[in-house]
């Protein structure tokens, strides 16, 4: 059986005394795309910073998250950002050019105070292309509209080449034509071999994931296959019935109840 990217247990966060994600068990499919899916202030930006790394499992000490079968607090810093790609929201690097925020995903793979290998070029341009931002490589990123500053960032993820990628809302500010892009590029990724976990309020496009894990008030409340009947039962019944799940031209579309 293989070893799951990610697994949590434990997980419990606190915000002003109260709880804001509580998460006994969790378990993500290596080599698979999830979504993960619910109403504002479900807890799923909380989740992916758990799973990231980022904010601790637990105010305790029983709370723990591991990495392709490792607990994450043991590993140094340096591996774990050569395994875990890591895309938040609002990150800024606004006084860089865009090859050099880019060039920031391969730090990890640079020994201390060493220059950008030829490799780390090739990965630089490799995924500046492949998010068509490679005509910008020269600019500030300050001078970049919001959707093509999302690019870059898309960018830098991709040079980490790491085998987990986690992208809080990676669509924000993206056109419909770019959000096919980033879909296309999701399912190439995957088919690489890679493991994506997504935070995405764009539901039909979630809805292309192999699976979706839907949340609400901090919690899990349904894990499965996105093309299950069980799965769109639970993803309505989150959002209060308010959206149905149809199928159109071959795919699963969430639309508005009216």
């Amino acid at each position: 059986m293989r070893t799951p990217a990610l697994q949590a247990r434990d997980v419990h966060v606190l915000r002003a005394g109260r709880t804001v994600l509580q998460v006994p068990s969790l378990s993500i499919p290596a080599g698979r795309w999830t979504s993960v899916v619910g109403p504002n202030g479900a807890g799923k930006s909380t989740l992916l910073q758990v799973l990231a790394g980022i904010l601790p499992a637990t105010q305790g000490d029983r709370g723990q998250v591991s990495l392709f079968g490792q607990d994450m607090a043991a590993l140094s810093p340096r591996l774990r950002a050569q395994q875990l790609a890591w895309m938040g929201q609002n990150q800024s690097t606004d006084d860089l050019r865009v090859a050099d925020v880019v060039m920031l995903g391969r730090l990890p793979h640079q020994a201390w105070l060493a220059g950008p290998s030829a490799l780390d070029h090739a990965k630089v341009q490799a995924a500046l292309k492949a998010t068509q931002a490679w005509d910008w490589r020269e600019r500030p990123l300050s001078q970049l509209s919001g959707g093509e500053r999302q690019r870059v960032l898309l960018a830098r993820l991709l040079a980490v080449d790491a085998q987990l990628m986690l992208m809080d809302e990676p669509l924000a500010n993206l056109d419909p034509p770019h959000q096919a892009d980033w879909l296309v590029l999701m399912r190439e990724l995957v088919a690489a071999g890679k493991t994506v976990v997504s935070v995405l309020h764009e539901i039909s496009i979630a809805l292309h994931a192999d699976e979706l894990l839907v949340m609400n008030q901090g919690q899990v409340t349904h894990q499965g296959d996105s093309q299950e009947a069980l799965t769109h039962e639970a993803l309505c019944e989150v959002f209060d019935h308010r959206i149905r799940v149809h199928a159109v031209a071959g795919q699963w579309v969430a639309l508005p109840k009216l």
